[in-house]
């Protein structure tokens, strides 16, 4: 079970602390620097040096990727305990594959480079622990990408809302509330945005869901 971090929050939870002692948690996290996200920041940019990794412990981001003609595509989405940024593990300098922005106001841990590979010669395990999130990573792209040539446009909507009410969901009497807009599941989900509104509209209608309108303030 992923190791619970005490000295930020009783609940949370991460894969990169699994098998490691609480005196090696406290070292790790003792060296990392907490930081502050608005909501909408841009945290980290494709294609720029991966120097640092983070860890979220509050808040909601996502990875998106900007294509040669402009257009954003949204990728993974991230809760607290997730990490991004991870490119900075590796033993040879590379640059991070997508950017990462925040959705809401977010708090995140971050290490810089020497310092998270410091650790990983220190404790292998957090290596390990790096690919085995890299290889959840690969089975989410695996699952879309089957999602998107097997699936109708009504499953893949469907399939994309109840991930994020799993993976980001907040529960509250009644249900899960969850924050996103047509725009982006429609991009989530490979449809136009029409089609995301009309069928939240209809499973809204049926009573299935219930929509409502958000204001994110400071």
């Amino acid at each position: 079970m992923p190791v619970a971090i005490a000295s930020i929050s009783s609940d949370l939870k991460s894969q990169f602390f699994d098998g490691l002692a609480p005196s090696e948690c406290k070292t790790i996290l003792g060296a990392a620097t907490p930081r502050r996200f608005v909501a909408n920041s841009v945290v980290t940019n494709q294609g720029h040096p991966a120097d640092q990794l983070s860890l979220l412990t509050k808040g909601c981001a996502r990875y998106f990727f900007i294509t040669e003609e402009g257009k954003k595509l949204l990728l993974k989405w991230l809760g607290p305990g997730d990490l991004f940024g991870g490119r900075a593990i590796l033993s040879r300098r590379s640059t991070y594959l997508a950017s990462t922005e925040v959705v809401k106001d977010s708090s995140a841990l971050v290490w810089d480079r020497t310092t998270i590979r410091g650790f990983v010669e220190r404790y292998p395990r957090l290596l390990e622990n790096a690919l085995l999130t890299a290889s959840d990573y690969v089975t989410w792209q695996l699952t879309s990408y089957i999602c998107l040539a097997c699936s109708t446009a009504r499953q893949r909507v469907a399939h994309v809302l109840v991930n994020l009410a799993h993976s980001m969901g907040q529960t509250v009497p009644g249900g899960i509330e969850l924050h996103i807009t047509n725009e982006d599941l429609a991009n989530a989900a490979s449809v136009t945005p029409f089609t995301a509104s009309r069928l939240m509209s209809e499973w809204q209608r049926r009573g299935a869901l219930v929509k409502a309108t958000f204001a994110f303030g400071p």
